[in-house]
């Protein structure tokens, strides 16, 4: 299971390092910016080499609504309120048509900058001859007409057509080298477009005129035989005012009907009394008497007025007089004269109301038959009145249109000669005075940012993609060794004896610091250990591990008598390095057993330092370090020297550093900086891990001192003390 630490460990290692990344940038620096000079150096020669770009632009007003002489939207067809209608004018503007029209018109087909340059891939396939041509397939209009589509499309590319937002103007702009024609073409598709709308429109009142006056001459016939119809219509039925003589008809029926009408109410009324008369008997004058029909008339209620006047008077007289008085017999007289003036006069009522109801039967029938007349007349006439209304809408129709077609055909006519244009210019194309591209500063400028930017990012990845062991932090890191040191990288011009023996130059006190720092380093691991021998070995050959064997083998020597045993007897370069020949006997000749110890130890090649170099290149190298020899060797040597250095073959490359590990108190593992990289250095760990060996550490060699501070900052690497002093 998983420890708690290690999610930490790991979010922390997540974390983007900006420091090490300035680090990075710092190192590679001057790098990074000759890398950006030298692109904008490249830069501004191709900017100095470009060719210049003029631009002129003109503006246009769209016309929301055309000066028109007479309004005629619906022969034009065009309605300027919508939206869409400016949308429409921008596309024409950017049509095909209109370029063509000023192309042909300015005669750019002639003109340099659109007569087409040979390009490269052109001249090296017309040169290979076994390539089918293009003039072989093609006629020579054919070719003609596609150089011309060529040249249209390059000069379509130039143009620019931008609406001005929320506003009905409209740029229109050319690019070009030749500021002049830029104007010019400029000026022209804005001319050209507002030709374009008047010819269009033109063409629309010419086509609008010649339709309309063809059928004009329809409607015309149309109309003449409409009206010769309904004239001969009037004619056949004698017509002068349909309208008058079907309004007669109708009031005289509506007379007629309102006549029967009263007629039947009175024959009904008539009748009802008759009714009741037959009923009581027209003998029984006192029944006939209480009936309201009859004491309703005016006549009998007068008649009875005079009744009553005189009832009253003979009762008042019977009250003072006796029957057979005069005053009472004149009074009775009058009575009944003035009774029987009542039985005459509903006697004649009756009679008169029966006659009256003869003579209302009578007039009922004349006025039925005679409305019946009148209806059948009038039926008659409204048939007519129908046909004639349907006949006389017809010539109203046929008029109306006749009239709308003339009216139209007069205001086209009006209209054709009329020249209203559909835009204008507000600002006309003027020639430039400066180029609007290439920005050459802007252009160097981005040049130098952008390459800049590009060194920085290559600095980055190429580290980042770098696995190789570059600071002592990595190797504790990557490898979880100590870092022993590191020994500074030598001036490239120095020669090969400078760079072995720098630690006694005056002049590199670094170097001798930072050598006596690995020694101390050393020291101070194994102050309750024994450290007698001390095995120096690489990953791959050319890390610097013989020259890490001498300096430590420089560095002990102020303190201890010191041997440096040169065990790489496959490739040996020590003894060359020391001056010595290469005939001189070593550490072969004595494991052979061909020369005794003593020749084969070159005394103080240095102070207090003796050497055995390889000696004579054996064939079997192995053999002889794995011999009991080589024991026996290290048993003689442990009495004589305090310090012995063994530089043996680099691991990944032989075998041998590997079996001297068990004979070595301290094994010293060499890695050149910023060139092998981890998972070698690694491998090579595992190996001398599996054999059991004591790693004290790693030194790295050729380490460049100017990074240091880039890695460690103003204590990053080991300062030269000004003093002469010597330090032990």
């Amino acid at each position: 299971m998983p420890s708690a630490a290690e999610p930490k460990a790991i979010s922390q290692t997540e974390v983007i390092d900006l420091g090490k990344m300035l680090q990075v940038v710092n190192r590679v620096k001057w790098r990074i910016v000759t890398l950006a000079l030298l692109v904008t150096v490249l830069s501004a020669f191709v900017v100095l080499g470009m060719e210049p770009i003029y631009k002129s632009t003109s503006t246009l007003l769209i016309e929301a609504q055309e000066a028109r002489a007479i309004k005629i939207d619906e022969v034009y067809g065009i309605n300027s309120g919508q939206s869409e209608y400016y949308l429409t004018q921008f596309e024409i503007l950017k049509s095909r048509s209109i370029a063509e029209r000023v192309f042909t018109q300015l005669d750019l087909a002639k003109h340099p900058d659109f007569i087409a340059k040979p390009s490269l891939i052109g001249e090296i396939r017309a040169s290979l001859s076994f390539l089918p041509k293009e003039s072989a397939t093609r006629s020579a209009e054919e070719l003609e007409a596609i150089r011309l589509q060529q040249q249209l499309d390059a000069f379509i590319e130039k143009i620019s057509i931008e609406p001005v937002r929320k506003t009905q103007l409209v740029r229109i702009s050319f690019e070009t080298p030749d500021a002049k024609l830029a104007a010019a073409v400029a000026n022209a598709l804005g001319d050209a477009y507002i030709n374009s709308q008047l010819e269009a429109k033109m063409g629309i009142t010419q086509r609008a005129n010649s339709w309309l006056g063809g059928r004009l001459g329809e409607l015309r016939e149309r109309l003449d035989a409409s009206e010769l119809r309904l004239e001969e219509f009037r004619q056949q039925h004698g017509l002068v005012d349909v309208e008058g003589v079907t309004s007669l008809d109708a009031k005289e029926l509506e007379r007629l009907s309102d006549e029967i009408t009263v007629a039947r109410s009175s024959l009904a009324q008539a009748e009802s009394f008759m009714k009741v008369v037959r009923k009581y008997g027209a003998t029984d004058i006192g029944r006939l008497e209480s009936l309201p029909e009859v004491t309703s008339h005016l006549s009998i209620q007068n008649v009875k007025k005079e009744v009553v006047l005189v009832e009253r008077k003979v009762s008042e007289l019977r009250k003072v007089y006796g029957p057979k008085h005069p005053k009472m017999i004149a009074a009775e007289a009058e009575l009944s004269a003035v009774q029987q003036s009542l039985h005459a006069q509903i006697a004649r009522l009756v009679q008169g109301i029966e006659d009256e109801a003869q003579t209302a039967k009578q007039n009922l029938q004349a006025l039925q038959q005679q409305f019946n007349q009148s209806k059948g007349a009038f039926q008659r006439l409204s048939s007519v009145e129908t046909d004639y209304r349907r006949m006389l809408r017809e010539v109203e129709t046929n008029r109306q249109l006749f009239q709308s077609f003339l009216s139209r055909q007069k205001e086209t006519e009006v209209t054709g000669d009329f020249d209203s244009p559909v835009a204008r210019f507000t600002d006309r194309a003027v020639v430039p005075t400066a180029p609007v591209k290439p920005k050459k500063a802007l252009i160097v400028l981005l040049a130098f940012a952008g390459s800049l930017g590009l060194g920085i990012a290559l600095a980055l990845g190429l580290d980042a993609l770098n696995d190789t062991i570059k600071t002592t932090q990595d190797v504790e890191l990557l490898l979880a060794q100590r870092a022993l040191g590191y020994l500074p990288k030598a001036a490239k011009r120095s020669n090969s004896e400078q760079r072995d023996f720098a630690f006694f130059d005056s002049e590199q006190k670094l170097h001798s610091e930072a050598v006596r720092s690995i020694r101390t380093s050393l020291s101070l691991m194994a102050i309750d250990k024994r450290l007698k021998f001390i095995e120096v070995t690489s990953s791959y050959p050319g890390e610097g591990k013989t020259s890490v064997s001498m300096n430590l083998a420089f560095a002990f020597s102020s303190l201890e008598r010191v041997l440096v045993i040169d065990a790489d007897m496959r490739k040996p370069t020590m003894g060359m390095r020391f001056g010595q020949p290469s005939y001189q006997a070593g550490l072969a000749n004595f494991l052979s057993g061909t020369d005794a110890l003593g020749d084969c130890i070159v005394r103080e090649v240095r102070p207090n330092v003796d050497l055995m170099p390889a000696g004579a290149i054996p064939l079997n190298p192995l053999e002889l370090l794995v011999s009991p020899r080589f024991a026996e060797l290290l048993t003689q040597l442990n009495e004589q020297y305090d310090k012995i250095i063994i530089d043996t073959p680099p691991v990944q490359a032989v075998s041998d550093a590997l079996v001297l590990v068990g004979h070595a108190d301290a094994v010293v593992m060499v890695v050149k900086a910023d060139h092998t990289r981890s998972g070698a250095v690694k491998q090579t760990l595992g190996q001398l891990n599996q054999a059991h060996a004591k790693v004290y550490g790693v030194v790295l060699n050729q380490f460049n001192p100017k990074n240091a501070s880039s890695y460690y900052g103003q204590y990053g690497y080991y300062q030269a003390y000004e003093s002469n002093e010597a330090v032990s």
